[in-house]
């Protein structure tokens, strides 16, 4: 796969509650990905960037919301998450260099 392709496929880590709970209880992170982005795509991404093993990719797409804002009616973004589960004894450290 093409290296730059793969640099766009994760936009960021999806830091939540459930977020958390999931990746202490099946050894999962959680990461918000482009919304055309395949789950090959996306392992071939976590495994480069953070030199992991990938085990499963599970893949949702969340629609965003109608909301008000005083008179003006608006939506917010859909978004595309990715479970990825990492292999046993495999760890992504998001604090890496922060004090």
């Amino acid at each position: 796969m093409n290296q730059e392709r793969l640099m766009r496929v994760l936009v960021a880590p999806h830091v939540s509650e459930k977020s958390a709970i999931v990746g202490d209880a099946s050894n999962q992170v959680v990461f918000k990905v482009a919304a055309n982005a395949t789950k090959s795509e996306i392992k071939a991404a976590v495994e480069s960037l953070f030199s992991v093993t990938v085990e499963a990719v599970n893949v949702v797409n969340l629609k965003g919301k109608s909301k008000r804002f005083g008179r003006m009616e608006g939506r917010r973004s859909n978004v595309r998450k990715a479970y990825v589960r990492l292999a046993e004894g495999q760890e992504i450290d998001f604090m890496v260099g922060a004090d």
